[in-house]
């Protein structure tokens, strides 16, 4: 698995020009993720469906504009889509463009020294990312996620609120681990699974499946 562009949490310059992709509730949650790290300044979303300002950040125009921007002083993308591929797809676009891409981390998340995160990865409030994991571009480790040692998350994966990853956990591109899933160490989480809320997983889940139950088993997708 490879992981280009990676940055030690945190890598931004001070107060940088950004401008946010989406303004629905996950802008929301990191507009205050980057007021408590203080690393960037945040000039506003682009959204072509919402016009009302986001915890006082305006919408600026749909993602049409993103290209101008460039030219007009902003320097970092920060995307704030929960969809996997779609935000990879944005975090390709703007660096396509030229634009940086910071981790954006809580102060209140714990993050080992000798972790790495992708670029425009976002890491909220209690998570956990223990020592020499890796995780790759467009990672979301949300609210309360435990990450453990050893893990190798791919590109674009999201770890739901209060999930928890044992030791040495693969889990592969686009993935998606639901709210409070717990699985056990070394397991291997295919690329686009998705492990259901609450799910055991002490086996591995082949690429595309969904698993759900204590423990996981596979489901048939809607």
């Amino acid at each position: 698995m490879s992981h280009p562009s990676f940055a030690p949490p945190g890598d931004a310059a001070h107060a940088t020009p950004t401008v946010l992709i989406g303004a629905g509730g996950h802008a929301a949650a990191l507009i205050e993720v980057i007021r408590a790290a203080g690393l960037l300044h945040p000039v506003g979303c682009l959204d072509q469906s919402a016009t009302a300002p986001v915890l006082g950040v305006p919408v600026i125009g749909d993602e049409a504009r993103l290209e101008a921007l460039r030219h007009e002083g902003v320097a970092a993308v920060v995307v704030c889509i929960g969809h996997n591929a779609t935000r990879l797809r944005w975090i390709g676009r703007a660096r396509a463009l030229g634009y940086a891409l910071p981790v954006v981390a809580h102060p209140a998340a714990i993050l080992s020294p000798s972790a790495r995160l992708g670029a425009g990865s976002v890491v909220l409030p209690r998570a956990v990312l223990g020592a020499r994991a890796l995780a790759g571009e467009g990672t979301i480790l949300n609210t309360g996620t435990i990450v453990e040692h050893d893990c190798e998350l791919g590109h674009g994966v999201h770890v739901a609120p209060g999930a928890v990853l044992g030791g040495g956990v693969r889990v592969g591109d686009g993935a998606l681990i639901g709210i409070g899933a717990a699985l056990r160490p070394l397991v291997r989480v295919g690329r686009e699974a998705v492990v259901g809320t609450g799910a055991a997983v002490v086996e591995d889940v082949a690429d595309g499946a969904t698993v759900g139950g204590v423990p996981a088993r596979p489901l048939a997708r809607e």
